[in-house]
């Protein structure tokens, strides 16, 4: 095993062994409250064991890339918190998009209502597992400050990384608004701005949190100065907005044995993402009337669904996404290559970027 290999691996292993760790006290916490409360801790244990630990790394590898020395436990609690995080919002985000399936299980929200009914309790099931799993999206976040703030000092008000952090929160919140928000309003909205607007919600709801904030995260915490961090910036953010779109493309085109999501998902859901805006700038009347009429509605089906497919491959929406991540991911890795710091590092990013943006799940 390379160096790199080995180095990454021992931080991922002390993750996982300070998440679980950091799960069980919580747990041992709310079970003094009542046993009741423990599903709350199981759902998320359950959910943040999966995962591919990105944004932890990419926070690791800005540590390094820093000069943060390796193995540190402040970049393994930095990396706790982002984990934490992500649980967090991908709890809110299945809720909000009606999801039942998460990574080929059913969501929180879904099991929740799942137990209500196998246990036949009173009153709405759906309404019941939509209340428990807000509850539970809203305790991982109250968990994932409380490990970010037990980084210690560099993570304290008025530092760098505070700073990121909290700016990060806002901006997911931001910009799923702005997402739910296009969903209502965007057919009444002009096409020409539906690409800009699409563009604002991947960059905010996703792309900075996936990837620039992490980065600069583990970067500050070393002590990077603000030239680093926006030198980092420049290498992230633009795999963020290509990691995003490449999530967008899988949400129409993966395969659901793969992506654990049902075929098409985000057509069901109403997204109204770059390929969508694509779509009704490209299409002809004909598509783009059939893509009005049958997005994020309830009675869209399987062959609806094929239809719009085809439509995003004929009217070229499809080959215009394709070519942005191609040029995104091209001006990362440019940037990449000019970066200030250390080749394992380096080596490292470049990895990363590239599971990233040729991922199938």
């Amino acid at each position: 095993m390379s160096a790199l290999a080995t180095e990454q691996a021992d931080f991922v292993n002390a993750l996982n062994t300070e998440l679980d760790s950091f799960l069980d006290r919580q747990r041992d916490l709310v079970s003094g409250i009542s046993e009741d409360v423990a599903p709350l801790l199981d759902s998320i244990a359950t959910l943040v064991s999966g995962g591919k630990r990105m944004r932890a790394l990419l926070a690791y590898w800005g540590f390094r890339a820093a000069g943060g020395e390796a193995g540190s436990s402040a970049a393994v609690q930095a990396g706790v918190a982002l984990e934490l995080f992500q649980g967090a919002a991908l709890i809110h985000d299945d809720i909000i998009d009606r999801s039942a399936t998460r990574r080929g299980r059913p969501s929180v929200h879904q099991a929740f209502a799942d137990r209500h009914a196998v246990e036949r309790w009173q009153l709405d099931p759906v309404r019941f597992g939509d209340a428990a799993g807000i509850l539970t999206g809203d305790m991982c976040l109250s968990f994932s400050e409380e490990a970010f703030s037990a980084v210690g000092t560099p993570t304290a008000f008025g530092t760098t990384a505070r700073t990121i952090f909290n700016r990060m929160r806002a901006e997911v919140m931001a910009g799923q608004y702005l997402d739910i928000l296009e969903e209502v309003a965007g057919p009444q909205r002009t096409v020409t701005g539906a690409a800009a607007r699409a563009r604002t919600v991947l960059r905010f709801k996703s792309a900075k949190y996936s990837t620039e904030h992490p980065l600069a995260l583990g970067a500050a915490i070393a002590g990077a100065p603000e030239l680093l961090l926006d030198e980092l910036a420049r290498f992230s953010l633009p795999l963020g907005e290509a990691f995003q779109l490449r999530d967008d493309v899988l949400g129409v085109f993966g395969d659901p044995d793969t992506t654990g999501k049902p075929a098409g998902d985000d057509l069901r859901e109403g997204k109204r993402t770059l390929l969508v805006a694509f779509l009704r700038e490209l299409g002809t009347q004909e598509q783009v009337a059939l893509l009005e009429s049958r997005l994020g509605q309830d009675s869209i089906t399987d062959d609806d669904v094929a239809s719009i497919r085809e439509a995003l491959l004929e009217s070229g929406a499809l080959a215009a996404v394709e070519s942005e991540i191609t040029a995104l991911g091209t001006a990362s890795h440019a940037a990449l290559e000019e970066l200030p710091i250390p080749e394992l590092a380096r080596e490292a990013l470049r990895q990363l970027g590239e599971s990233a943006v040729k991922r199938q799940a």
